[in-house]
């Protein structure tokens, strides 16, 4: 009986070279698959954003040449200028109205919808889901008759009950009111939708339990639905402050009033860069804004997460 020992060899420098040869094909052929998002990430989003910093501590009409002026335009915007805290306020006005009641009058609908009883539920998550995807000028044309102060429908049946009409666009609380109703309206679906994902990956045990053992429907929302979608609403509620922050669309189109009273810090940097040409202005109350958003969404995680934790 014989056995056959064979002797291995180590690779030759050939073979190795061979080996890191196709080492590094593999890796730059991986590189230049996701290349072109950070090429696209690049242009479209590093540098605008260098740029604005940049220009955010100069001059600029875009015409002429650029001046440095340091940080002028921030000590402007903090100490000389009382349009900009005005759109900071109304900013966040308009975010409390809309936000909050919009996150909750969603939660419910996604829980509505999730019941097994109910009938037709494509039917009724395409319609909820259809204003997100609506025109908003078509919005804005709708809101405006709803909110109008002639001929508005809420004005009429206020005058029905024998109430004053109220002017929606001459004063805050009118505008802000209008304004977190368009925001909400185009939103909440969006939301619903989100939640009622969350809700349907919650065993169906966990509710026939709580049926079992007395819980009602409202109960089980408290109690079973918002804890264990609790992660989602976190989500929810990051993502709404950081667009809450930057509406723009709704008080451009239904109007700012003659006050001032719907501008907003997005609105108001349109302004300085559109139509009064401040560029280095504008770039200045961009990078503010960018900061505002960053302390109200880490507000809302800490608050969030301690509430998760007790």
């Amino acid at each position: 009986m014989s056995t056959e020992v064979r002797q291995q060899y180590p690779p030759t420098p050939q073979k190795k070279q061979k080996k890191y040869n196709q080492r590094t094909r593999d890796r730059i052929s991986g590189y230049l698959y996701i290349s072109p998002f950070f090429l696209l990430f690049g242009v479209f989003g590093m540098f605008p954003l260098i740029f604005t910093a940049y220009l955010s501590f100069h001059r600029w009409n875009i015409l002429g040449e650029r001046e440095f002026i340091g940080f002028s335009n921030y000590i402007g915007l903090f100490t000389n200028d009382p349009l900009f805290w005005k759109a900071v306020g109304n900013t966040f006005s308009i975010w409390a109205l809309s936000t909050i009641p919009q996150l909750f009058v969603a939660l419910v609908l996604a829980f509505i919808l999730n019941q097994a009883f109910l009938k037709g539920k494509s039917f009724f998550r395409l319609s909820i889901f259809m204003p997100n995807v609506t025109s908003i000028v078509a919005v804005a044309i709708v809101f405006s008759a709803i909110f109008g102060t002639q001929y508005g429908i809420i004005n009429y049946f206020l005058s029905l009950v024998g109430l004053d009409p109220i002017n929606w666009k001459g004063s805050y609380f009118g505008t802000h009111v209008a304004i977190s109703s368009m925001v909400m309206w185009r939103w909440v679906g969006y939301n619903t939708i989100i939640y009622l994902a969350g809700l349907q990956s919650i065993s169906k045990d966990l509710y026939e339990a709580a049926t079992i053992d007395g819980a009602n429907k409202i109960q089980q929302f408290f109690y079973i639905t918002i804890p264990m979608i609790r992660p989602i609403i976190i989500f929810t509620v990051l993502l709404s402050s950081i667009g809450g922050m930057q509406v723009f669309t709704e008080p451009l189109l239904f109007g700012v009033g003659s006050d001032s009273q719907g501008l907003t810090m997005t609105l108001y940097l349109y302004q300085e860069a559109f139509e009064r040409f401040s560029f280095g202005y504008a770039a200045a109350i961009a990078w503010v804004l960018f900061l505002i958003i960053m302390i109200v969404s880490l507000i809302n995680l800490i608050v969030t997460r301690r509430i998760k934790s007790t």
